[in-house]
């Protein structure tokens, strides 16, 4: 089993001002981890743990501040509420846009344009602008652009927490069917039937620290108990 992406001991730290003599706070203080392909992990944690900077560690977009990184030849995709879109421009330019930031051609996104409003079920409002949108729309929009490319990781942060249960479920279906076809994915959400529909191993991070990597359902059963390990624990089978 190939390794597509290693972390060893990350840590990243932003400052709290602008000036070079600020404090610094680390978002990842020290978290380790292994991404095999065709892996499907969840990332848990209370809010403010570090889940989503992890994410943009592993897409490329953060470069942490201490720790290593070893990285295959492998393209990677981050699905983000908080990424991409452009509020003045409709749904249909902000896909256009975004297949374009994928690497996908206009020819191609342009194609893509009819199964795009089919799977978001956004009817008329696919020419609105998305500031008029509801989270549960971008929410749609987003994941509906990302089924057109086909990256070697996919990155999934909380959008699947978002819209109606409806969507949800057909979302993970998606999912599933992109699963079976190799694509490996890294899952950040709170809810936790999610994660056990769709991930096969869970990433449970406390304060930018690993606290426990393995079967879902152990780490889950480890985070509801609230027993903070003093030191990481990988029971990764």
């Amino acid at each position: 089993m190939s390794t597509l992406v290693e972390l060893e001991s990350i840590g990243v730290a932003f400052r709290t001002k602008l000036h070079m003599g600020s404090k610094r706070f680390w978002a990842l203080e020290n978290v380790s981890m292994r991404l095999n392909r065709g892996d499907r992990v969840g990332v848990i944690g209370r809010n403010g743990a570090g889940k989503s900077t992890l994410l943009r560690v592993i897409a490329g977009i953060l470069s942490p501040d201490r720790g290593r990184i070893e990285r295959a030849n492998a393209s990677c995709q981050l699905l983000s509420l908080s990424l991409g879109f452009l509020p003045h421009l409709s749904g249909r330019d902000n896909a256009i846009l975004s297949g374009l930031l994928f690497g996908l051609s206009y020819r191609a996104i342009a194609r893509c344009l009819p199964a795009i409003l089919e799977f978001s079920e956004l009817g008329d409002f696919f020419d609105e602008p998305i500031s008029t949108y509801s989270t549960g729309m971008v929410s749609r929009l987003g994941f509906s652009v990302a089924m057109q490319v086909e990256p070697d990781i996919l990155l999934i942060d909380e959008i699947l927490s978002v819209g109606d249960a409806e969507f949800r479920e057909k979302s993970g279906r998606a999912l599933h069917d992109r699963m079976h076809n190799g694509t490996t994915v890294v899952l950040v959400a709170h809810d936790d039937e999610a994660i056990r529909r769709i991930c096969t191993h869970a990433l449970w991070i406390e304060h930018g620290r690993s606290i426990m990597y393995g079967k879902v359902s152990d780490v889950l059963h480890a985070y509801h108990q609230d027993t903070q390990p003093t030191a990481a624990v990988t029971v990764r089978t």
